[in-house]
C-alpha cells in the first residue's frame, strides 16, 4: 500500500486532516515518508542547498559562529546544534573553518537534530572523524542542559508543517486534505476559523486569498530564543522566504527531481516546503526574550562576511577551480539565484545588539 493510499484510508476512517498533518505524514512517516527513505540532496536528488553549492557557505558560517562566541567572552563548553543537517556537509565545513580558533572546539559538543535514519547514516560517515563530540537526537528539546547554545538551521524552517486558511464569504476557513473517489483532494472546513486564529490586518484580503502560518515553526523559534537569552550563545537561521510578507499568499509547493509537482500527487515521493515568514519568526524570537537581528538577504550576509575575498584566495591557491568558484559565488549571492530570495536571521542574548553580517540591518 502506498503512502497516498494509507492517507486516504486514514481520512476515510477519521475525516479530513489539516495541511499541517498531511505535511507531517508525507515528510516524516517512518516507513514511507520523504525524509525517512532517501537522500534528497544534490544533483541526483530533488534540490541543492547552499552547503552543497560550495564549501565557502559553511566556512563563512563557521567563522561567524567563532566570532560571535568570541564577542560573548569565549564561554566554555559551548554546544553547537544543527537542525536538519542534511548530508552533514554544512557541519563539516563549519568545523573545518572553526579550527582557526582551537579554543572554540575545546569542550565543544555537536548535536545534530535529525529524524531520518538514512541521513543520520550519511552524517555519521562525514562527521564521525571530526575529532569533536557528536551526538544525534530526533527533537530539538531533548537532553539539552545549561551549556551556551550556538545553533544553525539552514533550509529547515521551510519544511515545518503549516496550516492554510482561505478567505470565503463566510470568513476564514481552514484548508483541509480530504479524499474524493479514492484520491487526495483539498477542501475547506465547514465552519469558519475563530477570529483570534487570524492576525489583525487581513480584513481587506479578497475572497480566495490564502493565509499560511506554521505554529510548529513559531513555537520552535520561541524555544530557541528563550534558551539563547538565558544561557548565552546565538542562533542563525538561513532559509528562503519573505522579508516582510504582506500577510497572505499561497507558497506551499512540492518539488521532485528539481521540478515543481502537485502537492497532493505523490506524498512521500516529493519534497514539501513553503516560504518562511521571517517577520513572524522574528516576532517569536522577541517573544522568547532574545535580541533579534535581521532578516537580511543571503547576498548581504555573505558579502559582509567576506565571501568574495574567500573565493579569490581559493582561486589563487587553485587556478583551475576559478571558473567553478565564480559560478558558486553567483549561485550563492546572485540576485536571480539564492542571493535575494534567501534570508538570514539571528537570535542573540538581550545584552548584544550586533553580529557580523548584520551591519546593514542594524544601521537601518
Amino acid at each position: 500500500m502506498t503512502l497516498a493510499s494509507r492517507i486516504v484510508a486514514l481520512i476515510e476512517a477519521q475525516g479530513p486532516m489539516s495541511v499541517a498533518q498531511f505535511m507531517s505524514i508525507a515528510l516524516l512517516d517512518p516507513r514511507d515518508g520523504y525524509y525517512a527513505t532517501r537522500d534528497p540532496f544534490g544533483a541526483a536528488g530533488d534540490f541543492i542547498t547552499a552547503p552543497e553549492v560550495s564549501q565557502m557557505f559553511g566556512e563563512m558560517i563557521g567563522l561567524w559562529l567563532v566570532q560571535v562566541w568570541t564577542d560573548q567572552g569565549c564561554p566554555k563548553n559551548p554546544r553547537l546544534v544543527e537542525l536538519g543537517p542534511g548530508r552533514g556537509t554544512l557541519m563539516t565545513d563549519i568545523l573545518r573553518a572553526a579550527k582557526v580558533v582551537p579554543e572554540f572546539l575545546a569542550g565543544l559538543e555537536v548535536v545534530l537534530v535529525e529524524a531520518s535514519p538514512v541521513l543520520r547514516t550519511l552524517q555519521e560517515k562525514k562527521i564521525g572523524g571530526s575529532g569533536v563530540s557528536v551526538r544525534w537526537q530526533a527533537q530539538f528539546g531533548d537532553q539539552l542542559d545549561e551549556r551556551p547554545l550556538f545553533l544553525v538551521a539552514n533550509e529547515f524552517f521551510d519544511a515545518l508543517p503549516l496550516r492554510q486558511y482561505v478567505r470565503t464569504e463566510r470568513g476564514w476557513c481552514e484548508r483541509m486534505v480530504t479524499a474524493q473517489n479514492g484520491e487526495l483532494a483539498f477542501a475547506l472546513a465547514p465552519m469558519p476559523t475563530p477570529p483570534p486564529m487570524i492576525p489583525v490586518g487581513l480584513e481587506a484580503v479578497p475572497e480566495g486569498g490564502v493565509y499560511e502560518t506554521s505554529p510548529a515553526a513559531l513555537a520552535l523559534a520561541e524555544d530557541i530564543a528563550r534558551i539563547v537569552a538565558r544561557r548565552g550563545g546565538a542562533a542563525l537561521m538561513v532559509d528562503y522566504g519573505y522579508q516582510a510578507r504582506s500577510g497572505f499568499g499561497e507558497t506551499l509547493q512540492a518539488v521532485g527531481g528539481h521540478s515543481f509537482a502537485d502537492v497532493l500527487a505523490e506524498p512521500g515521493g516529493d519534497d514539501l516546503s513553503a516560504h518562511v515568514d521571517f517577520a513572524a519568526l522574528a516576532a517569536a524570537g522577541r517573544q522568547g526574550g532574545a535580541a533579534v537581528l535581521g532578516p537580511v538577504t543571503q547576498r548581504a550576509f555573505l558579502a559582509a562576511l567576506g565571501l568574495a575575498e574567500r573565493a579569490e584566495r581559493l582561486a589563487s591557491a587553485n587556478p583551475a577551480a576559478g571558473t567553478s568558484l565564480v559560478a558558486a559565488v553567483k549561485r550563492l549571492v546572485g540576485p536571480d539565484q539564492m542571493g535575494t530570495l534567501f534570508k538570514a536571521l539571528a537570535f542573540l542574548p538581550p545584552a548584544f545588539d550586533s553580529a557580523p553580517g548584520f551591519a546593514a540591518w542594524t544601521a537601518s
